[in-house]
């Protein structure tokens, strides 16, 4: 079955000890409510870096990276479903981008 990362963009740290409590337990249930299709719930990444043939940029890109998923579905629009309920959508703040994890 293919895989698909899911790369999230935005959304936002909690700031109380209670919103940190809420917003593991609105991803812990999105991610168990996955079940096998989940290979690797993934991190929250930290700025970035962007390399290029110019040099290195401090400032994490365009649209820096926020932290990823890796799932199993069998398409395209199958995997797109499973990142419709992910947690960073809630509040506006935040994007999902799907990708095929290619086979080489």
């Amino acid at each position: 079955m293919p895989k698909y990362v899911f790369v999230y963009h935005g959304g936002g740290r909690p700031e109380s000890p209670e919103d940190v409590e809420s917003v593991m337990a609105a991803w812990s249930n999105w991610m168990a409510g996955m079940g096998d299709a989940l290979v690797d719930g993934g991190n929250p990444v930290g700025m970035s870096k962007t390399v290029t043939s110019n040099g290195i940029q401090d400032d994490g890109g365009a649209n820096p990276v926020s932290g990823y998923t890796l799932v199993n579905a069998p398409d395209m629009d199958a995997a797109c479903e499973m990142a419709k309920g992910c947690p960073i959508l809630e509040n506006g703040l935040g994007t999902v981008e799907v990708a095929e994890a290619m086979e080489m």
